[in-house]
């Protein structure tokens, strides 16, 4: 599939909003769509299979927020938020609905077209993971990851984890004592050149360590002030930085 047949769905109450995206992604080549609050976006969802959801959080009657989780249960379809303001994408993230990247308004209009240009990138052309070997764990103090059946345990106890933090956990855990920087992260999670703020990466970190804090787990994920971040000794301990 190439960038000319790609469609995207914007979503937005706002019309002005929504003429200057249209008018931006269709000079970017990209086919779109428009809905104006979330039961019109699911709608259309259904109807014309977007390759990419541009949303917006603060919908009227059924928020972005609302819309984004009953899409991410039933697919991965890639969505990119639009939010009024930066301390909102923390809460966002925290809630941890499964976005991709997020863009905080006031924006400039190619800025949203290059990140949906870098996530389709990304949702097309990025190579399969290879399969796990049957039975593949990582073991690190108290934690587990079965590397095949994507969970991630705690003391024995399985911890809630999206696809990208598990995928986070398990980047970390190749390398138990490699620190790695937030690019070599992103490069991880996404490949090379994903256009994804270093704010993301540390809203996933935050929202790991609050999951397996609430269970016990204080030291999975390290700092290194300056850095990056490594796995931790995962014994129970309050770890020694903080993002």
């Amino acid at each position: 599939m190439t960038l000319m047949t790609q469609t995207v769905l914007v979503v937005d109450d706002d019309p002005h909003i929504r003429q200057l995206l249209v008018f931006a992604l269709g000079k970017g080549g990209f086919e779109t769509r428009e809905a104006e609050d979330g039961e019109a976006a699911l709608s259309l969802i259904a109807q014309a299979r977007p390759d990419l959801v541009v949303l917006d959080i603060n919908l009227p009657r059924m928020t972005g927020l609302e819309v984004c989780r009953r899409v991410r249960a039933e697919s991965e379809l890639p969505i990119l938020f639009l939010s009024s303001r930066d301390d909102e994408i923390d809460r966002v993230l925290g809630i941890e609905l499964g976005a991709d990247d997020y863009v905080v308004k006031p924006f400039s209009p190619r800025e949203v077209t290059a990140r949906v240009a870098a996530i389709l990138r990304r949702a097309t052309s990025r190579p399969t993971a290879p399969a796990a070997e049957p039975g593949a764990l990582i073991t690190q103090g108290r934690l587990t990851l079965d590397l095949e059946a994507w969970s991630a345990r705690w003391a024995g106890e399985e911890a809630a984890l999206t696809v990208t933090e598990f995928s986070l956990l398990r980047a970390l855990a190749a390398a138990p004592t490699k620190v790695f920087t937030r690019d070599a992260i992103i490069d991880r999670l996404h490949g090379p050149g994903f256009a994804v703020t270093d704010r993301t990466i540390d809203s996933h970190i935050r929202n790991l360590r609050a999951k397996f804090a609430r269970m016990g787990g204080h030291d999975v994920v390290e700092t290194r002030p300056g850095i990056g971040y490594r796995l931790g000794p995962c014994q129970g301990a309050a770890p020694g930085g903080a993002v």
